[in-house]
């Protein structure tokens, strides 16, 4: 909920305060803190301290950075010392989701079955926090920013009353690279890790433009309450959680994957007519996207890596999505939707076309590269 009543409306809330001129770098301090934060503390949930007690520093930490947003955008600040924050923000609250990931699916016997559902009461809340932003009218107010502290402050309200897990013990004296989780990259040399990764940071290079460019084009369709109208994306993706389990039992993971790159290549298709029916059906397939690639990609982490690992290779998994593809992404994206016109007069045909040639290059090197295991192990 935390990450939504911020990261739906910050576009508009920068637009509208003066601020547009450190869009694309605001959107790119999540994708810097991706790369430094998930590594740093998954090592440390994995090997130092209980991951429970991790979350709860970080989402204090989130609380009062994002408090400090609101207020430095209400009064004025630089440009520079709003970006600043902003990437406080996002040190904190980058790392939450690997480390949520790998305390949620410890508690499982059966995390292939069991995860959609809970994964959706998640995306129940990120829907809640989309509504809330609206019903207050926040959708580009300082407001958004204050909403979003408050539920940090309640996560890690709520982590007192979770079970500790305590991490096991680490076997003599760590190298540096094992206390900042480098060695998590020593899981690529696995081909279909390579595959899963590699292809979670290239699809989230086209994919960045969804949060940052969507709403504006809902707002030139006269469909203002654009945070409400983002939130269809989180019907489906409940949707498809509870299913999650039963088509994981039916399908090979691989055909679950190239189903959600499917539904990115069909999306930005749909945003490229430029309609309103379009457009919402489109936001309405993220949903798809969301759970049936990346979702999966988080279980197929859980289900083939080492135990001992987990939380790091969660850590990477972010990295390589949140970290890597988005900065790439939020800085392509926003180089080329001032090259397809701009704010003012977007060729929006053009900005969804050539990132839907994008996607189209991902899936085509998913399937020439994954092998995966065979039915019998799925």
């Amino acid at each position: 909920m935390g990450l939504a009543t911020w990261t739906v409306p910050l576009t508009l809330v920068l637009n509208a305060h003066g601020y547009a001129a450190i869009q694309p770098l605001a959107f790119a301090t999540g994708a810097v803190a991706a790369f430094v934060a998930p590594l740093f503390f998954g090592a440390m949930a994995d090997r130092h301290m209980a991951p429970v007690r991790v979350l709860r520093r970080l989402a204090w930490g989130a609380a009062i950075t994002l408090a400090g947003v609101g207020l430095a955008i209400s009064w004025q600040w630089p440009g520079w010392a709003v970006l600043g924050l902003i990437q406080l923000y996002h040190l904190c609250s980058a790392p939450t989701t690997s480390v949520s990931t790998a305390i949620t699916m410890a508690q499982m016997d059966a995390p292939k079955r069991q995860f959609g559902p809970v994964r959706a009461l998640g995306t129940l809340g990120w829907m809640a926090g989309c509504l809330l932003i609206s019903l207050l009218n926040a959708d580009s107010s300082p407001r958004a920013a204050f909403c979003g502290a408050i539920t940090w402050g309640g996560l890690a309200g709520f982590t007192l009353f979770l079970p500790a897990v305590t991490p096991p013990a680490a076997a003599g004296r760590l190298t540096w690279q094992q206390r900042l989780g480098l060695d998590a990259i020593t899981l690529l040399q696995h081909p279909d890790h390579r595959v899963i990764f590699l292809c979670a940071c290239l699809l989230n290079i086209p994919l960045a433009a969804f949060y940052p460019y969507t709403p504006p084009q809902l707002v030139e369709l006269g469909l203002r309450k654009s945070a409400a109208w983002m939130s269809l994306s989180q019907i489906t993706e409940i949707f498809i959680m509870i299913l999650l389990g039963a088509l994981l039992a039916r399908w090979r993971l691989k055909w679950i994957l190239l189903a959600g790159l499917g539904c990115a290549l069909a999306r930005y298709g749909l945003f490229m007519l430029n309609l309103k029916w379009g457009v919402i059906t489109g936001i309405a397939l993220h949903g798809c996207v969301y759970t049936l690639f990346f979702t999966t990609s988080q279980i197929y982490v859980n289900e083939r890596v080492d135990p001992a690992w987990r939380t790091r290779a969660q850590a990477l998994l972010t990295l390589m999505t949140s970290g890597a593809g988005y900065l790439i992404g939020y800085l392509a994206c926003g180089w080329w939707f001032h090259w397809c016109g701009g704010p003012d007069a977007t060729r929006w045909p053009e900005f969804w076309g050539a990132l839907a040639v994008a996607v189209g290059g991902v899936t085509a090197y998913f399937l020439a590269a994954y092998r995966g295991r065979t039915r019998k192990h799925l």
